[in-house]
């Protein structure tokens, strides 16, 4: 059986108050979910996390990783 790993979990509101929970393999996968749903979701409301990234990193820096 092969081991996958998903590097990056996506959570994001819609616009009719759905709640969007996804985990994405690379930045590509990332870039294909987000162009699917860039008209369901609120894109200010958009969180990404890089579960390879430092967690401090994340809470000093609020950057997009896209």
């Amino acid at each position: 059986m092969e081991k996958t790993f998903n590097r990056y979990v996506v959570n994001a509101t819609g616009k009719g108050g759905q709640t969007y929970l996804t985990q994405c393999q690379d930045k590509d996968a990332l870039r294909k979910w987000i162009a699917d749903h860039e008209d369901q979701i609120i894109m200010n409301e958009l969180r990404i996390t890089d579960k390879k990234k430092n967690p401090l990193i994340n809470f000093f820096f609020k950057g997009n990783i896209i």
